[in-house]
């Protein structure tokens, strides 16, 4: 069994998830059995009910588990099918401590955030690794490097990696690298900042993917590559995609990253076969046939509150809903398909 533990640095939002679920879709093209899971560091024992303009879209799993979006993008990106195993708060976390504190399972220890917090982490990846029977484990921690909330999880795969030993699990940093307008050009310092909180953690990350909106020059890859101690081939430029973030596998496997998981961790396994993948881009791109499309919803003011179904250019027309009747009644009077 392998793992990959996927951190974010600089700030939030960076598309942790969608890299972790872009990396799963590389890997099964090459035959490998992948499962994804995230962890949350906030106290909420689920998303249920956390205000979607606070935490963006509760995505709902077979089993009725109510759990992160980027749950989501696992689920449309590979074919695993996931569960309230594959989604850990820390308010799940303590609650489960705590429970075990009151039957008396700790025999009147002390009960500390180390070990028996992380502890209880590092179960969930044994558990998780266990039922699922994969080849790779990929679990993405949620939030920045550096967040107080996010230490315990952190300290729980530095743990993890050491345990498992060496080229059994890696860790895969995402960053940002801004573009200074009025400088002219993209700065390092954030991503060098972040990579130095990681690394006082203990956590040495194999791969840095690189969040910017223009492409990272040679010069640039090399100043990550020494001030961040990591090759020069795993710095990844991972650049705006032009039109669908289903081409993000399709550009992180021009810059080999899966190449280089493989290699990393001991795979031997064929080049990914992405030509259906790319099929699907084309048809996204260019479709034969348009819908105008009416969503109602009383939180159409943030994207990400209804991320499985939003659609950025305008294809859906976005409606706050009070009353779903009235709504409705205007809405096909319109033409369109809710």
């Amino acid at each position: 069994m392998k793992y990959i533990f996927v951190t974010g640095g600089v700030i939030s939002s960076l598309g942790k998830g969608l890299t972790a679920a872009a990396l799963g879709t590389l890997l099964e093209n090459r035959g490998l059995k992948v499962v994804l899971q995230k962890f949350d560091p906030y106290l909420n024992v689920d998303p249920g009910t956390m205000s979607p303009f606070q935490h963006g879209e509760v995505y709902v799993l077979d089993d009725g588990a109510e759990t992160d979006l980027d749950l989501g993008h696992y689920e449309r990106f590979t074919n695993v099918k996931l569960s309230r195993l594959n989604n850990l708060t820390s308010g799940q976390v303590y609650q489960t401590v705590l429970e075990k504190e009151r039957r008396g399972d700790y025999l009147g220890k002390t009960v500390q955030v180390i070990p028996h917090v992380t502890g209880e982490i590092q179960n969930r990846i044994r558990k998780l690794a266990d039922e699922s029977d994969a080849d790779v484990v990929i679990t993405e921690i949620g939030g920045t490097t550096g967040d107080i909330e996010g230490l315990p999880f952190l300290e729980a795969i530095r743990e993890f990696a050491l345990e498992v030993g060496y080229n059994n699990a890696i860790f895969l940093h995402v960053t940002y690298v801004p573009f200074i307008k009025a400088a002219g050009e993209l700065k390092t310092k954030p991503t060098q900042q972040s990579v130095a909180k990681l690394r006082e953690i203990g956590i040495t990350p194999h791969i840095l993917v690189c969040r910017c909106e223009r492409p990272l020059g040679k010069e640039l890859r090399q100043k990550i590559s020494m001030f961040c101690n990591v090759p020069y081939e795993a710095v990844i430029e991972e650049k705006d995609v032009d039109h669908s973030i289903y081409e993000l596998p399709l550009m992180l496997q021009r810059e080999r990253m899966d190449d280089l998981v493989c290699r990393l961790l001991r795979f031997d396994t064929p080049a990914a076969d992405m030509t259906h993948w790319q099929e699907i881009i084309r048809k996204l791109i260019a479709p034969r046939h348009q819908a105008r499309i009416g969503l109602v919803g009383k939180y159409v003011d943030l994207q990400d509150a209804y991320k499985s179904v939003y659609l950025p250019k305008g294809d859906i027309h976005l409606f706050y809903c009070s009353n779903t009747v009235s709504v409705y009644n205007r809405l096909t009077k319109k033409g369109l398909f809710f």
